[in-house]
């Protein structure tokens, strides 16, 4: 298992040497005194501006050094609220303002956490499980940041499960209602046909209600059991086992492997990590996305 003292907080990112840590240190130029300066913004007497400057805030949250935040500004590349800003005297609210750099979403926050665990078969998706089975606390104990799991897997089910603690980040990727997809494989038994894998994206009647798999797919069949795909953004309780026991075609093994942007890739059952920076950028902008259609519809 991974022990979270590995990894930087930051994650690795796109890997360039001119890219800072969370501290946004690496290459600055400034002084103890500027930053000062910065951190007061309008806080002075004197009337100074009032925010942070945005180079400052960009090496902050780990973006790049001070210096080539400034390139990136005066290249257009970074919007603030979603209108893009040239300008190097600019000043923000960190707690207030999008920021998104090649336009993916940036963290400014860096209290914020975000954990991606490969779950394994047996361990419940909770924190504190009533009935003393085993639970998510071997893992989130691990973080001096009180951790909780974004959405649930049963226990019978592995796979790719997110642990943070931005509960406004975990309440858009929950919700059914902001679309968010996730991507099943699952091990049934019998032979899966295309008329199967029809009815699974036509829709199913279950005890609860219609469902309908955004997409199936067939990835293996035969005699003995089939390997099928299933993508869909519903949030009800094992959702994909129903679907597959109504068509015919019990679950034998069940793995969530993908969760929006985010892949489960060649982490181990029982791992866990940090999400990289590009990774964090395309859950954030996800994030956005999808609560900017929701108030808009």
């Amino acid at each position: 298992m991974s022990n979270s003292t590995d990894v930087p907080r930051g994650g690795s990112g796109s890997g360039r040497d001119d890219v800072s840590g969370r501290d946004g240190r690496v290459g600055s130029d400034h002084t103890g005194s500027d930053r000062d300066r910065d951190r007061d913004g309008g806080a002075s007497e004197g009337g100074a501006p009032e925010g942070v400057r945005l180079q400052k805030v960009l090496a902050s949250a780990g973006v790049a050094s001070r210096r080539v935040s400034e390139d990136l500004i005066t290249a257009g590349r970074v919007r603030v609220n979603g209108e893009v800003v040239r300008e190097l005297g600019r000043r923000i609210d960190p707690d207030n303002d999008k920021v998104a750099v090649d336009n993916v979403s940036v963290q400014l926050d860096t209290t914020k956490r975000y954990v991606m665990l490969n779950k394994p078969v047996g361990i419940v998706s909770s924190l504190a499980d009533q009935h003393g089975r085993p639970d998510l606390s071997v893992y989130t104990a691990q973080f001096e940041e009180r951790l909780f799991n974004v959405g649930r897997l049963d226990a019978e089910t592995s796979g790719l499960l997110i642990l943070t603690n931005d509960g406004e980040l975990a309440h858009v990727l929950a919700h059914p209602s902001f679309g968010v997809m996730k991507t099943y494989i699952a091990r049934v038994e019998g032979r899966v046909t295309a008329q199967t894998i029809a009815r699974l994206t036509k829709g199913v009647d279950l005890d609860d209600g219609p469902i309908v798999a955004d997409k199936a797919r067939l990835l293996d069949s035969s005699a003995g059991g089939s390997l099928v795909e299933v993508t869909l953004h519903s949030g009800r309780n094992r959702i994909v086992r129903r679907m597959l026991e109504v068509v015919g075609h019990p679950v034998v093994e069940l793995v969530r492997r993908q969760f929006g942007p985010l892949h489960l890739g060649s982490l181990k059952a029982g791992e866990l990590r940090d999400l990289s920076r590009d990774e964090l950028g395309a859950l954030l902008t996800l994030s956005r996305a999808a609560k900017t259609e929701a108030s808009n519809g």
